[in-house]
């Protein structure tokens, strides 16, 4: 065996959007070990819980990521609600469940155009990031904000979506569906999408749920993980959720996972606008959080992010705490760059859709 070379990959580089290091040690072109390392933009957003009352909170919450912003402050608002024995109105949760399916849109779009803008298909990043700016109108039109949602609260949603909106967002989403699916195709389909992720970082199913991976990383090796699916008196439950699966373990499948739960997202929505029902959108919130705690998990587009808070008896919590997709798909993407060539790390490394700014609150 030949003398190996440690060479740094990242945090800055012309495929990656996040801002992840690794030093990848290489015999000739095979990577023999990588070891990752986070910590370029640590902003200490859980230290502040201590600074903000728990309904300001709220905000900064949504600012750990802004790809995952609504589902972040939606995971701290069920966590406190929870807490603070919070019946939420049936109309706000609808709502709520319209704009993270929104979310889920938008992120899986932008993971396409990403990904694709890595293998040089730029039309294709361009075409996808045109879809997005469709996804991104609706959530303006129907919170104000295009990243940062700002709707939700600690006991339902600041806005309401009125009928006409909730028909005319139906056939928007009918006409981005239509749009995606050619798109879709030709990507699956492409002989060089073929050759560059088809049995490229491949992760077997026992391998997946030793090292933990979730979300469309645990799904694209098999195994029956979502939330969304297991809440059966949620939202969710009621329009009888089915996760997107596939078994082959590597990029290709992870791709599939990605561009399929965009159009299960579409019908979630539909589903939604269907069925919502009327009401409030929010009950007041009396009294401060008790000297409890709890958590709840929270489906997100990379996977369940779980969110801890402790109470004291004031209006300002003791402890909040965040565990994101990416942390638990790290040591996933560690095992799957060991024996991989050097030219497929950043495929291998876009397929985990790494929020490195998720990782470091």
């Amino acid at each position: 065996m030949g003398k190996s070379t440690v060479i740094p990959f990242g945090p800055q580089h012309p495929v990656l959007p996040e801002p992840i290091h690794l030093d990848l040690e290489l015999q000739d072109e095979k990577v023999v070990r990588a070891v990752p390392s986070i910590g370029y933009v640590h902003r200490g957003l859980e230290k502040l819980v201590e600074l903000r009352d728990f309904q300001q909170y709220v905000y900064v919450a949504e600012r750990v990521c802004g790809i995952c912003s609504f589902g972040h402050g939606w995971g701290y608002s069920r966590a406190v609600e929870e807490m603070m024995e919070i019946e939420v109105p049936p109309r706000a949760e609808w709502l709520r469940t319209i704009w993270h399916e929104l979310s889920r849109i938008h992120s899986h779009l932008l993971w396409l155009g990403l990904a694709a803008d890595a293998m040089g298909f730029e039309s294709l990043f361009m075409e996808s990031w045109r879809l997005r700016e469709i996804d991104l109108d609706l959530i303006e039109q129907t919170t104000g904000g295009r990243i940062i949602f700002s709707v939700c609260k600690v006991g339902g949603v600041r806005r309401d979506i009125g009928g006409a909106v909730l028909k005319e967002m139906k056939r928007v989403l009918k006409d981005l569906s239509e749009k995606f699916l050619p798109m879709l195709n030709v990507f699956m389909d492409d002989d060089t999408v073929h050759s560059r992720l088809k049995g490229v970082g491949k992760l077997t199913m026992e391998e997946a749920l030793e090292l933990g991976c979730i979300g469309p990383m645990a799904r694209a090796s098999g195994i029956l993980t979502d939330i969304r699916a297991a809440e059966k008196d949620s939202v969710y439950g009621q329009l009888h959720f089915q996760p997107v699966i596939e078994t082959d373990g590597d990029c290709y499948a992870r791709a599939r996972v990605r561009l399929r739960e965009v159009l299960r997202s579409v019908e979630i929505i539909e589903g939604c606008i269907d069925n919502i029902p009327d009401g409030p959108i929010d009950v007041k919130v009396r009294g401060v959080p008790p000297k409890r705690e709890c958590f709840v998990r929270v489906e997100q587009p990379r996977g369940e992010a779980l969110y801890y808070v402790k109470g004291n008896g004031t209006k300002f919590l003791e402890r909040f705490r965040l565990r994101t997709p990416t942390n638990a798909n790290l040591p996933a993407l560690v095992k799957m760059l060991q024996g991989c060539d050097l030219a497929d790390v950043p495929n291998i490394i876009l397929t985990i859709d790494p929020c490195i700014s998720c990782c470091e609150r």
